[in-house]
């Protein structure tokens, strides 16, 4: 008889529903919740590679409670001595494209290798309920059962560039747990997508063969920052497809300017589907490490990308400030009011909304 695949969605047993009902237990879950953070604990524990720990400080680390920031600020200041061992992977493509399935055969080959792998999945917020599924550990769930293996799917909230609003400083915490490859999986919406690529070391491309995406691929924009684009699903009648891409994309690549870094882009296939070409992946990300790290591009690269958070991170913060006083609440809705009414334009109401911050 076959051995009954196990999936990652599981019931435990042992949990009964009187259980969790039971008055006496919610309070003394509720009392948990509401103990004090011991932060200087939850450190240690992250630096014991203590994955309930690091979800915790991620979970309090993305919290919007302005309550949660200090020890948010206090845990981050504590692991970055820490950080900054890992090797940090942007993968990027339009939906339908593979990411998941290419991540997931991915980061298995790496574990195989004795690798631990930290994945940040980025899922897309809807602009409307504000709401996102975070369904990436159903679509990953060989390597969710992997002891090597974090994944934290994360919401993208009102956050431009394809990555959450804290997901670097959630790469931080992950390197300080231990995690050997960092890999962020961005939420796929094409050009737009290009913060992701201002936090990690190594930019991959997926790309489609025969969908109609090759001249739209060939365009300026994501492509240009691409360190590697890997044509997937070449396999089946795809391969063909697949080879003919791969020959298009690498003309395409020689038009554009010599990268400071003294690489070359690489265009590759692979079918994540039937694990070929993963392994050729994993040594193109290496020879890119060799070789920006002795021309010294790659500490000069994470040194530039410190530098852009710096000022992402001021912005963020003056915003987050300007909006949350009570005099801007009042005003803003007076001034919406009155464009509503046609009595002022957006732009004066603008300017009048930001005299209140002198």
């Amino acid at each position: 008889m076959a051995k009954e695949k196990k999936s990652a969605l599981k019931e435990n047993k042992g949990v009964s529903i009187s259980e969790i009902t039971d008055p006496s237990t919610i309070k003394v879950l509720k009392k948990k919740r509401r103990s004090e953070i011991n932060t200087e604990a939850l450190v240690t524990s992250i630096l014991n590679k203590d994955i309930t720990a690091l979800s915790r400080a991620i979970t309090l680390v993305e919290s919007k409670n302005p309550k949660h920031l200090e020890k948010a600020n206090t845990i981050i200041k504590a692991c970055l001595p820490y950080a900054n061992k890992s090797i940090r992977i942007g993968i990027t493509g339009v939906p339908g494209v593979g990411k998941s399935t290419f991540i997931e055969t991915f980061g298995k080959h790496l574990t195989s290798k004795g690798k631990r792998i930290a994945v940040l999945a980025i899922d897309p917020s809807s602009s409307l309920t504000k709401g996102s599924i975070l369904g990436d550990k159903t679509r990953m769930d060989d390597l969710v059962k992997d002891d090597n293996a974090f994944i934290r799917p994360s919401a993208s909230g009102d956050s431009l560039g394809g990555v959450a609003r804290k997901t670097r400083e959630a790469i931080i915490l992950c390197e300080a747990a231990g995690f050997d490859v960092i890999i962020i999986e961005t939420v796929g919406v094409g050009q737009s997508e290009t913060t992701v690529h201002s936090m990690v070391d190594f930019f991959l491309l997926l790309k489609l063969a025969g969908a109609g995406d090759e001249l739209q691929g060939i365009k300026r924009g994501i492509i240009e920052m691409a360190d590697a684009i890997a044509i997937n699903k070449a396999d089946g009648d795809n391969l063909k497809h697949a080879k003919l891409a791969k020959v298009e994309f690498n003309r395409a690549l020689h038009l554009y300017p010599e990268k400071s870094s003294d690489w070359q882009p690489k265009v590759t296939i692979c079918s994540a589907l039937k694990n070929e070409g993963i392994d050729a992946i994993w040594e193109l990300i290496l020879d890119y490490i060799a070789i920006t790290s002795k021309n010294n591009h790659f500490n000069a690269k994470r040194n530039e990308q410190n530098k852009f958070w710096l000022i992402q991170t001021i912005e963020e913060q003056l915003k987050s400030t300007f909006f949350n006083r009570p005099e801007v609440k009042t005003a803003l809705e007076n001034q919406l009011q009155l464009i509503k009414d046609n009595k002022t334009t957006p732009f004066a109401a603008a300017d009048y909304l930001l005299s209140l911050e002198i």
